[in-house]
């Protein structure tokens, strides 16, 4: 090969190497393309972000209103409940001193006016006391029956009955034995005699009977 034609050779580049310098271009475009596209994104969604934070916020100073308008509706409510129930306590405790003063008032005028009656039965004795050497035994006998059921009235209208024996049967809730004695005629203890009459208040137990008691005689065991 002439040396001319050589030089022209290596002076003309090959083949791929012509295409791939004819592909640097295309690239470059690409990769800038690809690049200004990332960088609109970016804005816009910067742009969407700026758009949207006002309208969060004013969600959330809308809801923290209302937040704020119940707590108050709530701390209200409280105070009406606190002030009703200091109200309550402070009217139950007025009607329980009301309650105190007045039952011991009932109770002072109650007694009083037992009292003022039994000073009735009092007089009557002093009277019969006084005038026991100028009457005979048969009249001061009469004098004497006379308080005594006059005595026994002003009880009955309290409430005061005397406890009936006439079942015989022993009760210890309502009998109590001072004496005891065995006995063959009785298979289970009951009331001999009355030693001290017990009484009932209303439907509750003033004083309980003193009594003798017969018992079952005990079998010796053989």
């Amino acid at each position: 090969m002439p040396p001319d034609d050589r030089e022209e050779k290596e002076k003309t580049p090959a083949g791929p190497v012509e295409e791939m310098e004819g592909l640097e271009e295309p690239a470059d475009e690409v990769e800038y393309e690809a690049i200004r596209e990332g960088e609109e994104l970016l804005q816009e969604r910067d742009r969407v972000e700026l758009r949207t934070l006002p309208e969060e916020e004013k969600g959330l100073k809308s809801k923290l209103k209302k937040k704020e308008a119940e707590l108050k509706a709530l701390k209200k409510d409280r105070d009406e409940l606190k002030d009703k129930y200091l109200r309550a306590l402070a009217e139950m405790q007025n009607l329980r001193k009301r309650f105190d003063r007045e039952r011991a008032e009932f109770l002072e005028y109650a007694l009083n006016d037992f009292l003022r009656e039994a000073l009735v039965v009092l007089d009557n004795f002093e009277r019969a006391l006084k005038t026991s050497d100028e009457v005979d035994g048969k009249s001061f006998r009469e004098g004497v029956d006379l308080i005594y059921r006059q005595y026994r009235d002003i009880l009955q209208k309290k409430g005061v009955r005397p406890i009936d024996l006439s079942d015989k049967k022993f009760d210890p809730a309502i009998h109590q034995a001072v004496l005891t004695e065995e006995s063959d005629e009785v298979a289970e203890p009951e009331v001999a005699e009355e030693l001290q009459r017990g009484y009932w208040v209303q439907d509750r137990l003033l004083r309980p009977a003193m009594v003798k008691v017969r018992m079952p005689r005990k079998r010796e065991v053989t």
